[in-house]
């Protein structure tokens, strides 16, 4: 099945179901469009049996994604607030860190919770391996396999388990 077809035959019946979890007719709109765009993103779509079960494993995705950058931007906004002053940064700046914030965290994705929740705490919050091996109740050497994950996973696009 061709994006074309797959579009025209199946976006109506995605809206719907989305409209259905979501309960507004816009969001669902919205999320369906975006669930469209990333399948166009890819070079070819995989032999569909089932297209509908595929639009909705891909909606859901496309759904946990949108929910985490909304936590991330209120927790990157909430810690905003908590900055002295004289720390304050433009908008634009806000505009770059929060666009580096979303990049890490898609770059992160797929990844274990722990995984990521180690590599941020040690380069964003700054701690120490046996800081964040206490805080997770793991291992330092534990840590230092997740940071060699998630390092790989950032810097190669290498997800080695």
């Amino acid at each position: 099945m061709d994006m074309h077809a797959l579009y025209r035959d199946h976006h109506s019946w995605l809206v719907r179901w989305l409209l259905g979890r979501l309960g507004c007719s816009h969001r669902a709109a919205d999320l369906a469009q975006d669930t469209f765009m990333r399948l166009l993103a890819k070079e070819e779509l995989p032999g569909l049996r089932e297209p509908r079960a595929f639009l909705t494993t891909v909606a859901k995705r496309v759904m946990s994604n949108q929910r985490r950058r909304e936590q991330l931007e209120k927790a990157y906004l909430e810690a905003l607030t908590e900055q002295p002053e004289h720390y304050a940064l433009s908008p634009e700046e806000q505009a770059l860190l929060m666009e580096a914030l979303v990049e890490i965290d898609q770059l992160l994705d797929g990844l274990p919770g722990v995984v990521r929740r180690a590599f941020l705490h040690v380069q964003l919050d700054g701690m120490g391996h046996a800081e964040v091996a206490s805080l997770l109740n793991i291992s330092i050497s534990t840590v230092k396999r997740y940071l060699r994950r998630a390092a790989l996973r950032c810097y190669f696009g290498l997800d080695t388990q």
